[in-house]
Formats: structure tokens, sequence, C-alpha cells
């Protein structure tokens, strides 16, 4: 970690925080004798200084916004997605303790995308415990910040859940419906797999730690497949 906090120029004090920001459940759950625990308590953190980062970032830059839009322009900027692909950017996935079978897998498949969202989160929780909310403003600025033109411009902010509504109600006259296929895995790391249906008919799946963030994956792939971009 001291090579990737010198890579990222974040003159830390206590490396030991970055040190358990990378720390997955899975790997305690293998390692219970490990120095620091998991990283969920400093991901908990962490979300809510970057919460007031964003917000404070938009309000600023778009002085006559309504509250509906800055929401949707921080839901964009903040989404596993996102946060995930600027972990990737910054090398973070290479620096990643997790347990042997997860570990195993080579692809960025969407359990790894919030798996990195995550420890991108607990890494600002670690840097706002070690240096202050200053240089963890400072740090998200240059991360994750500088492409919010681009997500913003390209519409990327749309919600999907919205748009496949709007787009259904014009198309079909009717209001796509939602419906849990599947629930697995132990109470403290649910995956939830929901279909997304026009009528009595499924178009897609879509996986999430949640019940909502599973329909907004149906939505995105439904969208995708139908090709209503």
């Amino acid at each position: 970690m001291e090579e990737l906090l010198e890579k990222w120029e974040v003159k830390y004090k206590n490396i030991n925080l970055y040190e358990q920001a990378v720390v997955h459940r899975s790997f305690i759950n293998e390692n219970p004798k490990y120095k620091s625990g998991h990283n969920e308590r400093l991901e908990f953190l962490g979300d809510a200084v970057l919460e007031l980062i964003v917000t404070d970032y938009l309000f600023a830059k778009y002085p006559t916004l309504p509250e509906g839009d800055m929401t949707s322009y921080r839901s964009s900027l903040v989404n596993a997605g996102t946060l995930s692909g600027v972990a990737i950017n910054l090398d973070i996935n290479k620096y990643l303790k997790l347990s042997k079978g997860e570990s195993k897998e080579t692809e960025i498949t969407r359990a790894r995308m919030s798996i990195l969202a995550d420890a991108y989160e607990a890494i600002i929780g670690a840097m706002y415990q070690d240096l202050g909310y200053d240089a963890c403003n400072k740090w998200v600025m240059r991360t994750l910040l500088v492409s919010s033109d681009d997500i913003i411009g390209g519409g990327s902010y749309r919600d999907p859940k919205s748009l496949i509504q709007e787009m259904c109600q014009d198309k079909h006259q009717t209001t796509p419906t939602y419906k849990v296929l599947e629930e697995s895995g132990p109470d403290h790391d649910k995956l939830f797999v929901v279909g997304i249906y026009f009528g009595e008919k499924l178009v897609k799946d879509g996986r999430g730690k949640s019940k909502q963030l599973a329909e907004v994956d149906a939505a995105r792939n439904a969208l995708n497949h139908l090709g209503w971009h």
C-alpha cells in the first residue's frame, strides 16, 4: 500500500488504515487472526464523506439545478459502476485482499465491481481518518469528479428504472413490473436476482446486493437488450 499511495501522491500518516481499506470480509473469514479487520466500517464512513463531497461539488457547479436533477447526477457519480471503474484505473484491484475463491476470479464480475466500489469508499474513509476532509476532497476531485462532465454530458445520469418506465409507457402503454427470481448468500452478503416484466413477459433479469440494485440492473439490461438507449 505504501507503493500505491506514493503513486497517488498521498502523503499518508497511518498506513494501517489504508491497508485495512482493501481487506474484504471474505479474506477475514479465511484468516481470522489477520492483523486488521475487514473494510466495512471504513466503507460506511467513506460512503458518507463521498456523498457530501459530491453533493457540495454539484451544489456549487450547478447553482440553478433542481434538487431532483442533482440527486440523479449524484447517483450516477457514486454508483458501483462508476466507482469500480475509478478503482480499476487506480490499480486497487491488484491490492485487494480476498478469499482464495474470490481471488481466482480474473474477470471483473458484478460482484467484483461492488467489492471495488466499496474499497474505493473505504480508502476515502481511511483518508478522512488519517488526513481529514480537505485531503479527501482533493483526492475525489482528482480521481472521480474530473470526469463528471463526461458522465453528465453523456446522459448516463438517467435512472434506468425511470427511463424504461417512460419508454415502456410510450411504446407499449404499460408499466414494467419487477419480481424477485432468486435470493442467495448469507445475511451480510446477499445476492438478489430480479426480473423485469412487460405484462407477463420476462424481458431481462438483473443482479445486486439489494432488491433495489437488482431492479436497476434489470432495467439497464432490458434497455440494452431492446436498444432503447
